[in-house]
């Protein structure tokens, strides 16, 4: 058995499911899977050397194997055991990394149609997950934590039904039975585990226990749930397995599998099972080749031995890592130098995807992972200490959000800051619109992309362990995947402080147009700042117009000046972006330039919460209805009421105008 390999066995005992199960017995056995009848889609493959794979090397992506006829649970009237042993294994190309994890899964349909990746585990969406009608059963070895379905940690077991929050979950790990002392497991260490389910029909308890290949079954469970199962599963049913791949490639492995109906499937033996290949199980030897080889061939080659020690030292010196005490707390989460300059190849300007205000960003290849990212690159000018500036960049790619752009680490060199994020492959949606024209997106998709932003946001405010303030929401911050979903990202503005607390007065920082008029004066920002950033960039997204467009030897044109004007005359509509045309729902542009204008309130107080914005959004609560703007002593003036009592203050246009054009970078 390979030192690096990782192999675990999971023993799931699945007793009758309901009060009926099959009159007649259904079982099969698979110890190599070269002629096995099974059902595969996605990646899922079979190897030639007879494990089954159930995802490759490959980022984003999923891998199910079912087998392919159903199984009748309701054909008996016994209440009997019925039972599954397979084992498998995650091999990752990090130690501490991996992908989305494994499940076992009782489902209505074979291959789960619709399932996404990554955090969905193959087995769902984010249109069903949680739905009732699903009727899908799943037991889940999750090595990562993604927040948006409570996960308790990036090592944990869980017991799920119809979506992806567990109805209950524990870290993985066991009870030793001469003390009850808690041993931790690590899922992706390689140890090789097994793992039992069961289900007492009669009682409707489920229990999830699990320990070391070699260790009896302990006497105390992992898991213990009650739970009635018999309005979950139907009369025909199928059973397998489904997988995933995030940003790290993984490969998961199926080695053996042997399930029989009505009675306990015996253990599959460990000498027959196929081991699977390690990842890069060859780059041992080839270290062990250089380390061995290389002094001798120096020996051998004095002139190139001593070329080669003066071009290892220049190198070195190049490529040389500054580590402080403290950074050690950080250590998965800080790249080395030279992998960042090798993956951008040298930080060269054909990698070059964008510039900002704060720095540029290339496109990377990670050199031993072959993974895509994007690298910003900045120079860290902050009043507070480095390690207070790294602490917060660190606790951002602790943030698992579908609508924020994943940070993968950074690296720091004197007074340089490299942050390494996920790549987007579709850029920011600055670019979908001002310098692509022919690539105009429809409304529908703006809409989505609105409605991204304002998940975002909402967590960093409201659901994070920490109040996150962004400081820089804009287009050209808003990054989109291959699928044009919404991702905010440039966290380099965003300020942290803990909930209850008040932000501390910090530099005024932003872009002309986004800034907050309460943000000039006392210097602090807080989540209505964002709100009001927030209310600018709808405007831009449903107009197509940036907040401030210079004009030459004319007055600059004001975006909200245009819908005020718009709206004032009863043709709020008229301001949309003309690129449009005519496929988009008029109620949803309407309400988006509307709750634009909310959002640009000059009066803190008289904004939403990003809450209120998505319910807004999401129509769960109707917008307020605007009363037409109208002249008075103080200019054009526009009040509010919201569902709930909040005292709005009268808005002159004169107000709007001058946040926009307050702060700067």
């Amino acid at each position: 058995m390979q030192n690096k390999g990782m192999l675990s066995k999971l023993v799931l005992l699945l007793p009758l499911l309901i009060s009926l199960v099959a009159s007649k017995d259904t079982s099969f056995t698979f110890v190599r899977f070269t002629s096995a009848n099974v059902s595969l889609d996605g990646i899922a493959r079979i190897t030639s050397a007879g494990p089954l794979k159930l995802t490759d090397t490959e980022r984003q992506q999923k891998g199910h194997a079912f087998y392919p006829n159903p199984i009748n649970f309701k054909n008996s009237s016994n209440d009997t055991a019925s039972s599954t042993t397979f084992v498998f294994a995650i091999i990752s190309e990090y130690p501490t990394l991996s992908g989305h994890g494994i499940a076992f899964v009782i489902a209505p349909t074979r291959g789960l149609p619709g399932a996404l990746p990554s955090q969905y585990l193959g087995l769902f969406n984010g249109s069903n997950d949680g739905n009732a009608s699903n009727h899908v059963f799943a037991v889940e070895l999750d090595t990562i934590q993604s927040s948006e379905f409570a996960d308790i940690n990036d090592n944990h077991v869980g017991i799920n039904i119809n979506g992806l929050k567990s109805e209950t979950s524990a870290g993985a790990g066991y009870y030793a039975d001469d003390n009850g002392e808690f041993k931790t497991l690590s899922l992706i260490s390689g140890q090789q585990m097994q793992v039992w389910l069961e289900y007492d029909g009669v009682q409707k308890k489920i229990e999830v226990t699990l320990a070391p290949l070699n260790v009896e079954k302990p006497k105390t469970p992992l898991l213990s749930l009650s739970h009635d199962l018999s309005p979950i599963i139907e009369e025909n049913m199928y059973i397998g397995f489904s997988s995933s791949t995030g940003s790290v490639l993984t490969a998961h492995y199926l080695l053996g599998w042997r399930f029989k109906m009505n009675d306990e499937a015996p253990e599959l033996l460990i000498s027959q099972v196929q081991l699977p290949p390690i990842l890069g199980g060859n780059h041992i030897e080839r270290s062990k080749f250089f380390i061995i080889g290389l002094p001798i061939i120096i020996v051998s080659f004095v002139l190139v031995a001593i070329s080669g020690v003066v071009y290892v030292i220049r190198r070195k010196r190049k490529f040389a890592e500054l580590l402080e005490d403290w950074e050690l707390d950080y250590g998965p989460q800080r790249f080395k130098y030279k992998d960042l300059f090798v993956a951008t190849k040298g930080f060269r300007e054909k990698e070059l995807l964008r510039r900002g205000g704060f720095g540029k960003v290339y496109r990377g290849v990670l050199p031993t992972s072959n993974i895509e990212i994007a690298v910003k690159r900045v120079s860290h000018e902050s009043r507070q200490g480095i390690k207070e500036f790294v602490t917060e960049i660190v606790s951002l790619g602790r943030h698992r959000h579908r609508n924020l752009v994943p940070l993968l680490g950074y690296y720091r060199r004197q007074k340089e800051l490299l942050l390494v994020y996920d790549y987007m492959a579709c850029g920011s949606l600055n670019k979908y619109l001002y310098y692509q024209p022919e690539l105009t997106l429809g409304w529908s998709q703006r809409f989505g992309i609105i409605k991204g932003v304002a998940s975002g946001l909402f967590y960093l405010h409201e659901e994070w362990e920490q109040v996150v303030v962004h400081r820089d929401v804009k287009a050209s911050n808003v990054m989109l995947d291959g699928e044009l979903n919404a991702r905010l990202g440039d966290f380099g503005l965003a300020i942290f402080y803990d909930r209850g607390s008040d932000p501390q007065t910090t530099h005024v920082v932003g872009t002309v147009g986004y800034i907050a008029p309460e943000h000039t004066r006392s210097g602090k920002a807080t989540t209505s700042t964002d709100v009001f950033a927030f209310g600018a960039f709808l405007l831009e997204v449903a107009c197509g117009r940036r907040p401030i467009e210079p004009r030459w030897r004319t007055e600059d044109i004001i975006l909200v000046d245009c819908v005020l004007s718009h709206w004032n005359r009863g043709e709020i509509l008229g301001a949309k972006d003309p690129n449009l045309g005519t496929d988009y729902v008029a109620e949803e542009v309407e309400l988006v330039l509307k709750l634009g204008l909310l959002c640009s309130n000059s009066e803190p107080s008289a904004r939403p919460s990003m809450r209120q914005v998505i319910q807004f959004l999401e129509g769960d609560v109707p917008l307020p209805e605007l009363p037409l703007v109208g002249l008075c002593a103080s200019g054009l003036t526009f009040a509010m009421t919201y569902p709930s009592p909040v005292d709005i203050a009268i808005m002159p246009l004169s107000s709007v105008a001058d946040s926009l054009l307050s702060g700067g970078r």
